[in-house]
């Protein structure tokens, strides 16, 4: 609860000094008797204590008012506040080289595929008010989602990024390409992509240089990463009676494509090798992306006043009531 008018509640504690010194301050009544011998023995009941400060519920009548005054409400819950945020395309590698088993998470060894699905899972959970879409590449790129505010549903369409499902290669351009297809007819002030990969840019149908200037013309910001370690990774194979083995192979990353990427649009570019230093990553990134936020609604409150005017009125008929009758005080 908040009151729209809190100052008014400053004069509740003046008006029971007031009071009390009133109180004290007046002369007391009685009926003049030429003596007191009759009425030794006699001590002040409840009643007459209460007659004696019946006073002060007109003191807490005139505290009900004032809170009455002061606007006491409550915000309902279906208040309409819309929030601006950032526009961001998630563009996830998932060529055959992101089976590369070389990142570990909670003591499990995971491919790169499996580790950047987690991390990713962590980053949607950090965002707030941001339209979020996702983007998956191999020699092709295709939409696993489009932009939206509903991050269960985002994360279900996560899952569904698997290696194989499309024709193996590396896409970069065709990556840019299809995530600036969600954010150019989009009217957020902020657009960013997120990029990430372990491969060279080996297919598709635009080149990253030529991808990366259409997204500074559209004002949008790349982000790129670049995942795997740096040398030989465990990769896992098949020999002839179906058996998987593990052979440790070289897997190249074009980290300058990825750089001029960055630097052509303002972005910047990481290099992940492994599990925390790709959770560091996006962490940077969700801070270095703060959602702008402007409230364009109005806010709807339930007003509370009636409640206190109510208690105080019928305090003050209660009052009115008792110093007529059974709080009566003669003369």
């Amino acid at each position: 609860m908040q009151f729209k008018n809190a100052w008014v509640l400053l004069f509740i504690p003046v008006v029971f000094i007031m009071f009390f010194f009133f109180n004290k301050m007046r002369s007391p009544r009685g009926i003049r008797f030429s003596s007191l011998e009759l009425l030794d023995g006699f001590k002040p009941n409840i009643r007459v204590a209460c007659a004696k400060n019946l006073i002060y519920m007109r003191a807490l009548v005139i505290a009900f008012f004032l809170i009455a005054m002061a606007r006491p409400r409550t915000p309902l819950e279906e208040a309409k506040i819309e929030r601006e945020g950032i526009d961001i395309v998630l563009a996830i590698d998932a060529s055959g080289s992101m089976l590369a088993e070389d990142f570990e998470i909670g003591g499990k060894r995971l491919n790169r595929l499996d580790a950047v699905k987690n991390v990713v899972n962590e980053f949607i959970n950090m965002r707030k008010s941001d339209r979020i879409g996702m983007v998956a590449f191999a020699s092709q790129a295709y939409t696993v989602c489009p932009l939206t505010l509903d991050y269960d549903w985002l994360l279900e369409n996560l899952k569904r990024v698997k290696i194989g499902a499309i024709e193996d290669g590396t896409a970069i351009g065709s990556a840019i390409g299809s995530s600036l297809n969600r954010l150019k007819d989009t009217e957020s002030k902020s657009k960013i992509i997120i990029l990430l990969t372990d491969g060279i840019n080996n297919t598709g149908t635009i080149s990253p240089a030529t991808a990366s200037q259409a997204a500074r013309s559209l004002g949008v910001k790349i982000y790129t990463i670049g995942a795997g370690t740096k040398g030989l990774a465990s990769y896992p194979m098949m020999d002839a009676w179906g058996r998987t083995f593990y052979r440790n192979i070289k897997i190249e990353i074009d980290e300058e494509t990825l750089k001029d990427i960055a630097r052509e649009t303002g972005g910047r570019y990481f290099r992940a090798t492994d599990a925390e230093s790709l959770r560091n990553i996006y962490q940077e990134i969700d801070r270095m992306e703060t959602t702008p936020v402007e409230e364009e609604g109005y806010q709807e409150y339930r007003e509370l006043f009636w409640i206190f005017l109510l208690i105080g009125l019928m305090l003050l008929m209660a009052e009115i009531v008792l110093s007529n009758t059974v709080l009566r005080v003669l003369p």
